[in-house]
């Protein structure tokens, strides 16, 4: 094995470990959202309802389109198509832009009915909508700091395909950046059904 094929094999052991620990991190929150949900079932199915299901949905359509545009853009590089792999990557980029404002709404939307971790309102509510909220914004205001993470790297693996450095035959950063994105993807396709599906 060459060199370089090591340190390719290296690089991308390190982000599946790496991921591992952010499986590990959510694995441990959802866990924790199952516990609450089990002792407050009513009130979290009842503060469910106050969520924007339109525009959860939405999202969830955006993020699974972003990361096939990272794919598309992986085997547009592969193919030796720098111009198209950026295409691609600006596209996985919009659509990540996209979800954070469409998120920034919503927030906003529960902000001006004061239904946020410890607000009046809430207090007054059942000790399970409290709950259900203060888990709600900590999860999914955790992702999205995932979701800009995400799009802070792809932004670095476009500057390197401008530069030349990411190429045919040099494109471990750019799949591992896709290993991440879709990550992102997978967490946010457990977080909208366990918030804005709860039957």
């Amino acid at each position: 094995m060459s060199e370089q094929s090591r340190d390719r094999a290296a690089a991308t052991l390190g982000m599946w470990l790496f991921l591992f620990t952010e499986i590990l991190l959510f694995g441990g929150l959802f866990v924790l959202y199952a516990v609450y949900r089990r002792r407050y079932p009513l009130e979290f199915h009842a503060a469910s309802g106050l969520l924007n299901l339109p525009i959860g949905a939405a999202n969830t359509v955006i993020l699974l389109t972003s990361s096939l545009a990272v794919v598309l853009a992986l085997a547009a590089i592969r193919r030796g198509s720098g111009r198209q792999s950026l295409l691609w990557l600006w596209a996985t980029v919009g659509l990540g832009a996209l979800f954070l404002v469409n998120k920034l709404f919503e927030w906003q939307e529960k902000f001006s009915h004061h239904l946020y971790p410890n607000s009046p309102e809430l207090l007054a509510r059942p000790e399970g909508d409290s709950v259900f909220f203060s888990l709600y914004f900590f999860m999914t205001g955790l992702h999205a700091s995932h979701v800009l993470i995400g799009l802070a790297l792809i932004l670095v693996v476009m500057q390197r395909i401008r530069q030349g450095r990411i190429d045919r035959e040099r494109h471990t950063l750019l799949f591992n950046a896709g290993l991440y994105w879709h990550l992102v993807d997978v967490i946010w396709i457990y977080l909208f059904p366990l918030f804005y599906l709860i039957s």
